[in-house]
């Protein structure tokens, strides 16, 4: 049997994908939400990543690829391992409600949480990558022109002048929303519950958690899932609340205002 073989026909093998597949996961959740919190500054901003990004052409879609790849095997190795876990317990289901009375909230609900994250990734990409849910505030729907020029590492990457997607108001709008909001926020929740046992399951088995410092890796793992909450729930918060009012130049406005004006001239 070659070693690739052997990774996805046994459980050691399997863990190991679900660890390497992780890894992936938490780093573009991580890059994710430090794109998103441009959302605070000008619109140039957050308008001119994203049109970065989109101007990396076939990077881009490999990124893409190897994303999709990354979730659809760490679903499978988690479902498969769930239910090997089953059949091996038999009928010491009582034992085994006995450790899992034991053991930490997070890991208890490690699989649990991990499908309704999943159904939550899976309305994000309908919402703002694909414009599925509210076409009409996509952000291919809407131009906005670069004030200034957008930099990467001190080097201009997006030049002012340059007509792109207004992302800014398709975040913006897509918060306005309560449920949309509310949704979002219990979801990501749920998604730091998942990192906070996932996170440490993967430096066990990768072999690189010893008993040394395992407490002091759990502590770690638990300040970097709750700042990870903390910077999602800012946006939607912030949006709802009034805190972040829209930035004149990116021609938001709340959907209040919108009803309003469209009453008046009715």
């Amino acid at each position: 049997m070659s070693p690739i073989a052997t990774l996805f026909r046994s459980s050691i093998g399997r863990k190991f994908l679900m660890a390497l597949s992780g890894i992936v996961l938490v780093g573009f959740a991580i890059g994710h939400l430090v794109g998103n919190l441009q959302i605070f500054s000008h619109p140039d901003h957050l308008n001119g990543y994203a049109e970065f990004l989109h101007n990396t052409g076939p990077m881009l879609w490999v990124v893409r690829a190897v994303m999709l790849l990354s979730l659809g095997v760490h679903v499978w190795a988690a479902t498969v391992l769930t239910l090997e876990n089953k059949r091996a317990r038999g009928g010491q289901a009582y034992a085994a409600g006995k450790n899992w009375l034991r053991a930490p909230f997070a890991s208890r609900y490690i699989r649990l949480t991990g499908y309704v994250v999943l159904a939550f990734v899976l309305y994000h990409l309908a919402h703002f990558t694909l414009g599925v849910t509210n076409p009409a505030d996509f952000k291919g729907a809407h131009a906005y022109v670069m004030q200034g020029d957008y930099a990467v590492a001190g080097l201009p990457v997006v030049a002012a002048g340059t007509q792109v997607d207004n992302v800014y108001l398709m975040v913006y709008r897509g918060f306005e929303s309560v449920p949309v909001s509310l949704f979002y926020i219990v979801a990501v929740g749920l998604l730091s519950l998942h990192l906070l046992h996932g996170i440490d399951s993967l430096f066990q088995t990768l072999g690189l958690r010893s008993q040394t410092w395992a407490g002091a890796l759990r502590k770690i793992v638990a300040l970097v899932c709750l700042l990870y909450f903390i910077g999602n729930v800012a946006i939607p918060g912030a949006i709802l609340t009034g805190a972040l009012a829209p930035h004149p130049a990116a021609e938001v406005y709340s959907v209040s205002a919108t009803a309003t004006a469209a009453s008046a001239q009715n």
